[in-house]
């Protein structure tokens, strides 16, 4: 992918890639999730990208979630959290 994510710090829980809206209130609340467990992981704002990168990064977003939902989380390339999921996440990423 030609577009390069923002990669917020935290712990290495898997390889966590955020598509998100800017203007989304819900991705802002995974963000918050994300940071209070203190996961790391790569943001893209697909709304603040240009047309032809927004059109290269749904494409590829839309072979986890073919809905287009935002926000959508997917995990080591297979696991896929549509949406603000609080229960999902925090299983997903608590420590044990």
């Amino acid at each position: 992918m030609a577009v390069e994510p923002k990669h917020m710090d935290g712990k290495n829980k898997g390889n966590v890639k955020l598509y998100a809206l800017s203007t989304c209130i819900w991705c802002g609340k995974t963000k918050k999730l994300l940071s209070e467990l203190n996961v790391g992981y790569d943001c893209i704002d697909v709304d603040l990208l240009d047309f032809d990168d927004q059109q290269e990064v749904l494409k590829e977003m839309r072979k986890y979630n073919p809905g287009g939902g935002f926000p959508t989380m997917v995990i080591d390339d297979k696991d896929c959290i549509v949406g603000f999921d609080e229960e999902k996440i925090k299983t997903r990423f608590e420590d044990k």
